[in-house]
This record gives C-alpha cells, sequence and structure tokens, in this order.
C-alpha cells in the first residue's frame, strides 16, 4: 500500500503529466513554425520542449512510486514551470539573448499552463514530502493556491504586447542607410534596419495582428535620403493605413534591433515567412 494519499497523488500525477505534456506540445509547435530560426531562442524552445516531454512521462510514472521517489519528481517538475513562466516573462519585460517576445495567444496559453502545471505539481511535492515536513493537506492546498494565482496575476499584469520601435508617423519618413556586417542596408530616421517580408505582395502586407508587434510597418509616404536609391512608394494596410514600400516591398523594422547597426531579424522565418534586411539598391 501507498496510503490513503494516493488517489489524490495520483490524480495530481496524471494531470500534472498531461500539462507538461501540452506545453511541450505548445513550445514544439512555435519551434517548428518559426522560432528554430532565432539565434539561441531556436535550441532553447527545442530543449524546453523535450525537457516537458520527458519529465511529463517522469512524473506520470510518479504519480504511483513511492512518496521518497515521487516528491523530488515532483517538485522538479514543478520548479520547471516555474522557469518556463519566468523566462517567458523576462523576454516580454526586457529581452532575452536579443530577442524580444510579445504577448500572443500561444504564449498566454502557455504561460497559464505552465501555472498550472506549477499549482498540480507543487500540491502532489506536497503529498508526497517526508513526514518531518507534513502540515494539514488543506493549509498545504490553500498556499499553493495562492502562490499560482499570483504567478497568474503577476504574469496577466506585466505581459503586456510590446510595441517595438515606433515608425509610425502620418506624414512618413527619410529612409537613410547604414551599414550591418559590411552590408549597406536601408535604415528608418532613426537608423533602425529596415526589413521586407516574402510573403507581401507589391501592393499588400500580409503582416498583421500580432506579426505587426514584432515587425512593425513603417507608415507614411517616404522620403528618400542620400545613398537610398530604391523606387519609393506606398500601399494600403488592411487596417486602412498606409505602408511605406522599397521596390515594390512593403517596409518593417524589427523589435528585437534596439539600436542602429544591428539586423537580428535578417533571414528569420517568423510570422509566417522569411525576412529580409532592405539592402541598397543602385
Amino acid at each position: 500500500m501507498l496510503g490513503a494519499s494516493l488517489p489524490r497523488r495520483s490524480l495530481c500525477g496524471i494531470v500534472g503529466a498531461g500539462l507538461l505534456f501540452a506545453s511541450g506540445g505548445i513550445h514544439l509547435d512555435l519551434y517548428l513554425t518559426g522560432y528554430r530560426t532565432i539565434p539561441t531562442i531556436g535550441w532553447l524552445f527545442l530543449l524546453q520542449t523535450i525537457a516537458a516531454l520527458a519529465l511529463g512521462g517522469v512524473v506520470l510514472a510518479a504519480a504511483w512510486l513511492p512518496d521518497p521517489v515521487a516528491s523530488p519528481i515532483a517538485a522538479s517538475g514543478a520548479l520547471f514551470a516555474l522557469a518556463t513562466l519566468g523566462g517567458y516573462l523576462l523576454s516580454v519585460w526586457v529581452g532575452l539573448f536579443g530577442f524580444r517576445e510579445v504577448r500572443t495567444t500561444a504564449g498566454i496559453v502557455a504561460g497559464v499552463i505552465d501555472v498550472a502545471v506549477f499549482a498540480v505539481l507543487a500540491v502532489m511535492t506536497f503529498l508526497t514530502r517526508p513526514r518531518f515536513l507534513k502540515i494539514p493537506f488543506a493549509p498545504s492546498v490553500s498556499l499553493v493556491t495562492v502562490v499560482a494565482i499570483a504567478l497568474l496575476v503577476v504574469g496577466a499584469a506585466t505581459a503586456k504586447s510590446g510595441t517595438g520601435p515606433s515608425s509610425a508617423s502620418g506624414s512618413g519618413q527619410e529612409l537613410r542607410t547604414g551599414t550591418v556586417s559590411g552590408v549597406t542596408v536601408v535604415t528608418d530616421n532613426k537608423g533602425l534596419t529596415l526589413y521586407w517580408f516574402a510573403p507581401d505582395t507589391s501592393t499588400a502586407s500580409k503582416c498583421t495582428g500580432s506579426c505587426a508587434v514584432y515587425w512593425p510597418p513603417v507608415y507614411g509616404k517616404p522620403t528618400a535620403g542620400p545613398g537610398v536609391t530604391g523606387t519609393l512608394g506606398t500601399i494600403t494596410r488592411p487596417d486602412g493605413t498606409t505602408q511605406a514600400t522599397y521596390d515594390g516591398h512593403p517596409l518593417y523594422t524589427y523589435i528585437s534591433d534596439s539600436r542602429p547597426g544591428l539586423a537580428s531579424g535578417n533571414n528569420l522565418n517568423l510570422n509566417g515567412g522569411f525576412w529580409h534586411e532592405v539592402t541598397v539598391t543602385g
């Protein structure tokens, strides 16, 4: 017999494992649909996926293992979920490894799942902990619930959508040139590298919604500064605003380019297609 707590701790193990599998699945989908092209972040997403799926299997087995074995496994799963949530929030607040995250449906769902994993596996940890640490079940669950709710509230309050470098201008702006890794690129009037999106056409932007938060459009009718030799124009975006174009490509900046001289969005396959820096033609 494993004791009277077997039904509750087994249920926690099953639910916790299922949530870990779900978290791993979401991160795998994000990895395969574009995050794999982001330096450092890509392999971290893959590592998170592998860890979540592996932990899910171990936690599921731990639901029927003796308490001394199950307790550290459950605690490891809870801490893993906490670390994953912390990484997401940090990437939203300040960015990680040159990448800025924004609030998306997938990110919010993953964050809620992480909170749920922490809550469920923290309860399992309490249920299987050594006797000298035993306290009544109800206070244990109450404490875990308070912490989980606090994490959820903090996450919801702080994981605001990033705005990225502002490129909006009703009257347009002067495009300029700069050098990134020896390549002459077109920049906005703040010196930030401009990009074009492969799925776009010369008359339509395919980057809307959360995509346009990662890749802020350059608004208004552009003018050519020194060294800018391409053909400038505009298109009308789906929301009715005017977006600048260069040689028929709608223009964007990238949220992770925090200063001139960066082109961290170049050749990324993100938000539905490849992104390329705009190089000077002549």
